[in-house]
This record gives C-alpha cells, sequence and structure tokens, in this order.
C-alpha cells in the first residue's frame, strides 16, 4: 500500500508540483487550499483528493484532522505567500501591522495550526517538510522574517518529534519560476537579476523543490531532521 501524503497550498506553483511528483510515486495524495473551485479542478487534474481549508483559520483546519483517514506519511507544509496588499486609506501604524500579520499568518501559522492537528496521526517514520525560502537570508522583509520563523519553530519541532522517528525539514526556495507567486510583480529585468545571483544561471523550477521534498520524505533521508535545506542554484550558499 502507498503512502498517505497531505499537501497544503497544493492546488498551484510548488505545492502542486509536490504532489504530483507523490501521486506519481503511487502515494494517496490530498492537496488543500482556500478555494473550493481551485481545489476540486486541481484534484481532479492530479488524480488526487482535495479538501477546502484556509489553514489560517483554526475552525478549519480543526475540520481537516482527520482527513485523510488513518495514519500520516508525509506533511507537506505548502501554504504561504506574500503579505497583502496595503490598504491605501489605513494609518501607516496600522497598514504596517496588517503587513506583518498577513505575512506570520500565511507563512508560519498554516504550518503550525495543520501540524498541530494531524501529529497525533503521523506514523513513526514519517516526515513533515515546510517550505521556506531565500527571503529569510536576505532583504525579506515581513515575509522573509516570517519564513525565518519557520525555520526556527521548525527546529524545535524537530526535537519534540524525533523521539517518534518523525523528521522535520524546511526547503529554503530561492527564485523558482512558472509560479504566480510575484504575480505582476515579475519584470523581465528582475528575473534575470535573480537568474544572475544564481551559480548554475537558471531559475529554479516547481519540480526541483519537488524532487527535493520527495527525497525528505524517503527513506535515504531518515537521518537528516532540524535541518533548513537551501535549494536556490547557488544564489546563497552554505558551509
Amino acid at each position: 500500500m502507498g503512502r498517505t501524503v497531505l499537501v497544503t497550498g497544493g492546488t498551484s506553483g510548488i505545492g502542486r508540483a509536490v504532489a504530483a511528483r507523490f501521486a506519481a510515486d503511487g502515494a494517496d495524495v490530498v492537496i488543500t487550499g482556500r478555494h473550493r473551485d481551485t481545489v476540486e479542478s486541481a484534484a481532479e487534474e492530479l488524480g488526487v483528493r482535495g479538501l477546502a481549508c484556509d489553514a489560517t483559520r483554526p475552525e478549519e483546519v480543526a475540520a481537516l484532522a482527520g482527513e485523510p483517514a488513518g495514519s500520516l506519511d508525509v506533511l507537506v507544509n505548502a501554504a504561504g505567500g506574500l503579505p497583502a496588499a496595503p490598504d491605501a486609506g489605513a494609518p501607516p501604524l496600522e497598514a504596517l501591522a496588517r503587513q506583518w500579520l498577513s505575512s506570520v499568518s500565511a507563512n508560519v501559522l498554516t504550518a503550525v495550526l495543520t501540524t498541530a492537528a494531524v501529529r497525533d496521526r503521523l506514523a513513526p517514520g514519517s516526515a513533515i517538510v515546510s517550505l521556506g525560502s531565500i527571503g529569510a537570508e536576505r532583504g525579506g522583509g515581513s515575509y522573509g522574517a516570517a519564513k525565518a520563523a519557520l525555520a526556527a519553530w521548525n527546529a524545535s519541532l524537530a526535537a519534540e518529534l524525533g523521539p517518534r522517528d518523525v523528521t522535520c525539514n524546511v526547503i529554503s526556495s530561492g527564485y523558482v519560476a512558472g509560479t504566480n507567486f510575484f504575480g505582476d510583480g515579475m519584470t523581465e529585468e528582475r528575473h534575470r537579476r535573480l537568474v544572475e545571483e544564481t551559480l548554475l544561471k537558471r531559475p529554479g523550477t516547481p519540480d526541483d523543490i519537488a524532487r527535493t521534498i520527495v527525497f525528505l520524505a524517503s527513506p535515504g533521508a531518515r537521518h537528516i531532521t532540524g535541518q533548513t535545506i537551501h535549494v536556490n542554484g547557488g544564489a546563497f550558499t552554505t558551509r
């Protein structure tokens, strides 16, 4: 029998690529997203199950806790994104507060709530992988700060779940083309600059990240936990 995999934010971009990879390996995959129509459409196209769930809302995540039924082998926290556009009419400090709350809610709270809801169902030998960002390392504003907080939370989560033989890691992705992450904010000049920052001189693809996530959930990665794995073509290097 294949593994059971839950992917939040699985309707597009990296989350969708992750769901497709696990489904191709024969896993029983469930994807979530905020909007029922896009969830149902993506699930049908991928041949997986879909559940509408806004992972920033505790009541919706609580309803997700029993889905899919039984034990869970892999949780991928891929939900997230840039903060909501500021309200031009709001006082400056109020607008700033909304921006930061939006970033933390979308990029940290989604992972924290979902993980808390399903952690008791995680089987020995299971894996949690959360999607971080190169923005945590440099000039990421509220979004980068939220992704840095995600990595800090992951380290403590790994310590908590390690005795249960559950691994917990973060994928810190660099510039990934083929997603709607930047919306209308991606120009040709910005694309060239981000590509030039890499050592491989190409942008990442959703499948680059998906394949790394699949590895971290594989038997070959059972002694990797509490880590932030940088997948960015060398745009940010570690030692």
